[in-house]
């Protein structure tokens, strides 16, 4: 991943209740909290056109697909912390 040039879904997502916390960093990382429970999850994210495929410290895989500034990650829903979608989001 090219970190001159960060992707335009890097940042921090949050579930509605703000529960889950899930930053996607320019260096290809993601760092997930759980209600007090920093870096609950930890791991590398790959992104391929709306796609993101996780892979956790463990081993755990998992994917997620942003859909209308909206990052759908296996059940969870996340929205932008800001609350407000990047026009690339909407691709």
């Amino acid at each position: 991943m090219d970190t001159d040039t960060p992707h335009p879904f890097v940042g921090m997502w949050v579930t509605a209740d703000g529960h889950i916390r899930q930053e996607l960093r320019p260096d290809g990382r993601y760092d997930e909290a759980r209600g007090a429970r920093k870096s609950a999850y930890t791991g590398s994210y790959t992104v391929t056109g709306n796609h993101i495929d996780y892979v956790d410290d463990t081993g755990f895989t998992a994917t997620g697909d942003v859909r209308d500034g909206v990052l759908y990650h296996e059940h969870l829903v996340l929205y932008r912390e800001d609350g407000t979608p990047r026009a690339a989001d909407a691709r």
